[in-house]
């Protein structure tokens, strides 16, 4: 594989697991240096136990002093991935404060708050790609039972594009990508919480109009692109990999 990251460093959230760990491993195989970090820290260990080009930290997302400690520890960072969040299963009438706090905070102002403080660095150095998960479900297409999912998930569309508009001119660029049904451990968990795991999965299956779920290596795929200099013309965009699911 092409080591078109090398020299770079990338700092990506949530990679125990999922999506997350997918990217860390496709962005590393390109030759980057991987700061990867969870909740889970023995999850973000076993993930760099073997690979040179990774690093494991646990990190809480929600902890602002974690996160201003771990960034002002590094060297440089030059590709931020955010992909901590979660999944509330409701409409809004199953929405109370607790929850749409809960949504906000680790989808949105985690995001908010890490690429807050991501960013002087990468403007000394003029240079510097974000690459934000939302998801289908979000300012795209709505969904049954995910309404403050939905709804945080818009918020990080709509952060990705302002902070693309202002920094456009410094080297820094923004861009989201979102995702349909991903196969995933948190999916398989929300799938068993149903009490019937086959029928849910099946049901998950049948939205999606290749009839099938996404996996984590194809969402990675994008996050690799839009690090790397083959994208330095693209800022400000949401891309749908979905399956068809927003045709």
């Amino acid at each position: 594989m092409t080591e078109t990251l090398k020299g770079k460093t990338a700092l990506v959230t949530a990679a125990g697991a999922g999506i997350g760990r997918a990217s860390a491993e496709a962005l590393a195989a390109r030759g980057a240096e991987v700061v990867a970090t969870d909740i889970d820290g023995d999850a973000v260990a076993d993930l760099a136990s073997g690979n040179d080009r990774i690093t494991a930290h646990r990190l809480d997302v929600l902890d602002p002093e974690a996160v201003g400690a771990l960034i002002a520890s590094l060297r440089k960072i030059d590709i931020l991935v955010n992909c901590a969040g979660w999944v509330h299963d409701g409409t809004i009438l199953d929405c109370g404060d607790a929850e749409w706090d809960r949504a906000f905070d680790l989808n949105a102002k985690a995001m908010f708050r890490i690429t807050k403080a991501v960013l002087p660095g990468m403007l000394e150095r003029g240079s510097g790609s974000i690459v934000n998960i939302a998801s289908v479900v979000s300012s795209l297409k709505g969904a049954p039972r995910r309404f403050v999912y939905g709804a945080s998930k818009a918020a990080i569309i709509g952060m990705t594009k302002a902070i693309a508009a202002d920094f456009v001119k410094d080297g820094i660029r923004c861009n989201a990508i979102c995702p349909g049904t991903v196969q995933s451990p948190s999916l398989n968990d929300r799938l068993a919480a149903t009490g019937d795991f086959d029928k849910a999965l099946a049901a998950f299956k049948d939205r999606q109009p290749m009839g099938r779920l996404g996996q984590p290596d194809e969402i990675a795929e994008m996050v690799c692109y839009l690090a790397g200099d083959m994208s330095a013309f693209t800022t400000g965009q949401a891309f749908a990999i979905d399956g068809g699911w927003s045709i």
